[in-house]
C-alpha cells in the first residue's frame, strides 16, 4: 500500500479496493495521473455496463471541491452496493445491459488529499470554464485577482488537467450517447438538499428545461415525500466557469437534435447539518462535511432513491424525454411559470 492509498487517503484506498472487488465486470481507467509534492495522484475512471455506444448513460462526478468530500463518499457507498447486487441481483444486471454508469468519484484527488476546496495549483475547478457569468461581480462568482484568494478561477484559456479530464469524459461517455445524465454531487449550501440544473451563469432558461421539467414532475409523482428542491442554479447564486454549462453549451453547439444531455448537481444542504451541532464549526469540514459517524452513514444512503431513479429514467424516457411538440410546449410553459416567473 501506497502512502497515499493508506490512512492519508482513505477515499482512494477505498476506491482502489472497491476496483479489485468490481473485477472484469468494470471497465477501469486512469484518465490522467495528478503530481503534487513529490507524489502522482490518479484521477480514476469506473464503467459499468454495456459498452454499445447506442444506450443511455448515466455520469457520476464527485470530489470537484475537495472539502466537499462527502459527495466523493456517497458515490464510492453507491459503488459498494453495486458491487454487491452485481452478484446476485438479475433485474440490476438486465439493467446494465442496455445502459451505462460512469464513475469518477475523485475529480480533484489533490483537493480531497489536502481537504482543500482547490487543486493543488489553488484553482477552483468548477469557476475554471471559459464562460463568464451573466449580472455578478461578487467574489463568489469565480476571480481572476490572486490564487491566494477562493474561488480563483486561473488560466481559463488552458484549463486546469483535472477539468479537462472532467470535460474529455464526458465528452467521449455521454456526448455520444442518444441519452445522457450526468450528476455532480457537492455540498456547502444552504439548509436544504438541492437538486441544480443550468444555467449557472445567467438567468436566462436552458434548451433542454422542458424536459426538465417533465423529469421533475415524474419524480414528484413518484417520490412525493422527496427531499430535493429543484431548480435552477441561477435562482440561489450566478458564477463565472462553470463547467456544466460549458459542457452543455458545447453539447448543444456540435450535437444533433435526436440526442438529450442534462447536466444536474446535488448540492447536499450541509448548513442542517451545522444547524444540529455548532460543534462542526470547529472542524476543519464542518460547513461541508457531517462530523458525526452516524450523519455521515444516513447522508451516505439517503441519497440512493435519487441514483437509482435516474437510472431507472433513462431505461424508460417516454415519460419525460420522448417529448411531442404539444407536451414540449406545455411543459416549458410550466417551466416558466414555476422557474422564472413566466
Amino acid at each position: 500500500m501506497s502512502l497515499i492509498t493508506g490512512k492519508l487517503f482513505p477515499e482512494l484506498r477505498q476506491l482502489e479496493v472497491l476496483i479489485g472487488q468490481l473485477g472484469n465486470r468494470a471497465q477501469v481507467q486512469i484518465l490522467d495521473n495528478i503530481h503534487y509534492r513529490g507524489q502522482t495522484f490518479p484521477i480514476y475512471c469506473i464503467i459499468l455496463g454495456s459498452k454499445n455506444p447506442a444506450v443511455p448513460v448515466l455520469g457520476l462526478f464527485g470530489g470537484v471541491h475537495g472539502l466537499e468530500k462527502i459527495g466523493s463518499e456517497v458515490i464510492l457507498a453507491y459503488m459498494q452496493t453495486l458491487s454487491q447486487l452485481l452478484d446476485w441481483d438479475e433485474e440490476l444486471n438486465a439493467r446494465l445491459e442496455k445502459s451505462r454508469l460512469v464513475f469518477v468519484p475523485i475529480v480533484n484527488p489533490v483537493g480531497v488529499y489536502r481537504n482543500t476546496r482547490s487543486n493543488g495549483n489553488n484553482v477552483d475547478l468548477m469557476r475554471n470554464a471559459p464562460i463568464e457569468g451573466i449580472g455578478n461581480t461578487k467574489l463568489y462568482s469565480g476571480q481572476r485577482i490572486s490564487p491566494i484568494l477562493p474561488w480563483y478561477r486561473g488560466d481559463t484559456l488552458a484549463m486546469e488537467a483535472e477539468a479537462q479530464v472532467l470535460c474529455k469524459i464526458v465528452r467521449q461517455q455521454l456526448f455520444s450517447a442518444p441519452l445522457s445524465i450526468a450528476l455532480d454531487l457537492h455540498s456547502g449550501f444552504g439548509l436544504r438538499d438541492r437538486l441544480w440544473f443550468p444555467y449557472a451563469h445567467s438567468k436566462k432558461p436552458f434548451a433542454s428545461i422542458a424536459q426538465t421539467y417533465a423529469l421533475k414532475k415524474l419524480f414528484d409523482r413518484c417520490y412525493p415525500q422527496h427531499i430535493y428542491k429543484i431548480e435552477p442554479m441561477s435562482l440561489e447564486y450566478v458564477i463565472n466557469g462553470d463547467l456544466w454549462d460549458f459542457l452543455y453549451d458545447e453539447f448543444m453547439a456540435h450535437s444533433d437534435s435526436q440526442r438529450l444531455f442534462i447536466p444536474l448537481t446535488l448540492e447536499m444542504g450541509s448548513w442542517s447539518w451545522l444547524r444540529k451541532n455548532p460543534l462542526h464549526l470547529f472542524h476543519r469540514h464542518g460547513l461541508f462535511h457531517p462530523v458525526l459517524p452516524h450523519r455521515q452513514q444516513r447522508v451516505m444512503r439517503r441519497h440512493f432513491t435519487l441514483l437509482d431513479f435516474l437510472h431507472r429514467s433513462l431505461l424508460f424516457p417516454k415519460p419525460w424525454a420522448d417529448l411531442d411538440t404539444e407536451q414540449q410546449n406545455c411543459y416549458y410553459q410550466q417551466a416558466l411559470g414555476l422557474w422564472y416567473d413566466g
